[in-house]
């Protein structure tokens, strides 16, 4: 499409990658691939995506209404480039942009290792928190479902590796109290020693 706009990101971070298979997002809509791209502010990076999420605005709305188009859609909060800052809950998201970009099922991103070797779509070389150049191509919706400025997410490429983002951790044993009256172990349960996988994982 006219208004597509592509930029590729250098050295980015990596956060939330579904790139195994795509799933669908909070179990509505049609599956997809995705992943956040966490951007330094004012880098390179950035300023390359602001100019193409303006440009992308330009060619879908007019030169004249391309500012007001972004200021709007950033606004409501219907565009693929956040700051970081608002969610800054989430690892490696305070200080930085976060560029949100999704492809479809029918179309996933290609990733690539160093010497542009292609990797599988479950590769673990790829993951939460590593470093990565990213293409993206960012275009302008305007439908049945409103408008927006979104970003497609066409490739990954590892650079090199970083401090994996974790999900949650389970709970600790101190958290608990002791259940009065309770059994220390049921006689039919068969536990697997503390720190023992039970075999699946050795």
């Amino acid at each position: 499409m006219e208004n597509n706009k592509r930029v590729m990101l250098s050295g980015v971070r990596l956060a939330f990658p579904v790139l195994a298979k795509p799933e669908q997002f909070n179990g509505t809509g049609n599956p997809r691939f995705s992943a956040t791209l966490l951007i330094e502010k004012n880098s390179q990076n950035h300023k390359n995506v602001l100019a193409a999420l303006r440009q992308a605005a330009a060619d879908k709305w007019g030169e004249a209404k391309a500012d007001a188009a972004v200021k709007g859609l950033t606004a409501g909060n219907k565009i693929a480039l956040i700051d970081g800052d608002a969610k800054a809950n989430y690892d490696g998201f305070e200080g930085n942009m976060a560029l949100s970009a999704h492809s479809q099922e029918n179309a996933p991103p290609r990733l690539v290792d160093g010497q542009r070797n292609l990797l599988p779509q479950n590769t673990p070389l790829i993951y939460a928190g590593c470093y990565v150049n990213a293409s993206v191509e960012i275009w302008a919706q305007d439908n049945q479902w409103g408008k927006r400025l979104n970003a497609q997410l066409r490739g990954v490429q590892f650079v090199r590796d970083g401090d994996s983002f974790s999900a949650a951790r389970p709970a600790s044993v101190d958290e608990f109290e002791v259940v009065e009256g309770a059994a220390a172990l049921d006689s039919d349960f068969d536990a697997a020693p503390a720190g023992d996988s039970g075999g699946e994982f050795d």
